[in-house]
């Protein structure tokens, strides 16, 4: 897709750290030059400020990656590719069957109104929930793990979505402040939501999070 928009040697491609490194690596095979921007800590998609930010004259495209079933804000993306005369690219997620979407979403809704001790996921028109990701609030890192380690054992396969951002990876590793990106890395836990999962299920998953909210800081 770069390689058809044109994108090679020296251009400037930016994408977001907070992910699998496949992005950049795409941008390197082009000929190009990956450029980390921060996310928005909503939607964990790239921010439309941070990539106007780190735009310059040599950028030429950049590739927007949804994440976890919501979108990223694509009216506010494509005014910033308007008006610096970017590409903007979208990596988007596989499709699923309507059922499958809308038990997940009802799944959602559930724990929303249920969970504490975490930081929900905040609600979005079209947001299918591909992973129904919380944020564990505390000191960062060491609170998130050993929160995830607690569930684990009681039950709840639960998992960190991004362990390390791209831009901390030895073969992308670049000096920049993504607080967003970093934060969001640290707290993030991704909890079990397939629409198979019965209400026994999700009170299981409920009772085992919410008895650790004592642990932590209240969340906000």
């Amino acid at each position: 897709m770069l390689k058809a928009a044109g994108v090679g040697l020296g251009d400037e491609v930016i994408v977001p750290a907070y992910g699998n490194a496949d992005v950049a690596e795409a941008v390197v095979l082009a000929g190009g030059m990956p450029v980390f921007a921060d996310i928005d800590p909503a939607t964990y998609c790239l921010d439309a400020a941070a990539v106007e930010a780190v735009a310059t004259a040599r950028t030429a495209a950049v590739i927007v990656v949804h994440r976890f079933g919501r979108p990223a804000d694509m009216g506010q993306l494509g005014e910033v590719g308007r008006r610096r005369g970017l590409l903007v690219l979208e990596q988007g997620e596989s499709s699923e069957s309507y059922g499958e979407v809308t038990r997940r979403q009802a799944h959602a809704k559930y724990l929303d109104g249920r969970l504490t001790g975490v930081r929900t996921p905040e609600p979005a028109r079209g947001h299918t929930y591909q992973e129904y990701v919380v944020r564990v609030p505390g000191n960062g890192r060491p609170d998130r793990d050993a929160f995830a380690r607690a569930i684990k054992g009681k039950g709840v396969d639960c998992r960190v979505p991004v362990k390390t951002p791209v831009h901390r990876l030895p073969e992308f590793r670049r000096d920049v402040v993504l607080p967003e990106t970093e934060r969001a890395a640290d707290e993030t836990l991704a909890l079990p939501i397939q629409g198979s999962m019965t209400r026994r299920e999700l009170q299981r998953l409920v009772s085992a999070c919410n008895a650790l909210g004592g642990l932590l800081q209240p969340a906000f």
